[in-house]
């Protein structure tokens, strides 16, 4: 099992959650070395095109990370699987953490004028000429 695999408890603990699959999303026994593909070309940052062989045709990885990620599966199985580690044992923390960080804006973005100055030729409403 490689650094960005899931682990046999991880699994577990996501299958039960996965959608039922259809003809489009291909095998069901390749589901595991595809989702585990995502998390590889996630964590890492690889290129689809550069995707190991251990997790399948390129292809099938990105059109499955491409389907799920189009139709909300992704959205749906992290909130299951926080809803269900919460319930199952209290496993999630959900204390809020706010940041309250100044935000200031760059020096010249202060006093701005918002019309020309008087004379110009940019800005004249009444069609005269500047």
């Amino acid at each position: 099992m490689g650094r960005a695999c899931l682990s046999d408890a991880e699994w577990e603990r996501l299958r039960p959650f996965l959608p039922v699959g259809n003809r489009r999303c291909g095998r069901r026994r390749y589901r595991r070395q595809v989702i585990d593909g995502i998390l590889h070309r996630v964590r890492t940052g690889v290129q689809w095109r550069d995707l190991p062989e251990r997790f399948g045709p390129w292809k099938t990885v990105y059109e499955r990370h491409r389907l799920w990620s189009a139709d909300g599966t992704w959205e749906r199985l992290l909130q299951q699987v926080q809803a269900a580690a919460d319930a199952a044992a209290g496993e999630i923390d959900w204390d809020i953490s706010v940041d309250s960080t100044v935000v200031r804006a760059h020096q010249h973005a202060a006093g701005a004028r918002t019309d020309p100055p008087p004379g110009s030729k940019r800005g004249r409403r009444d069609g005269a000429p500047g």
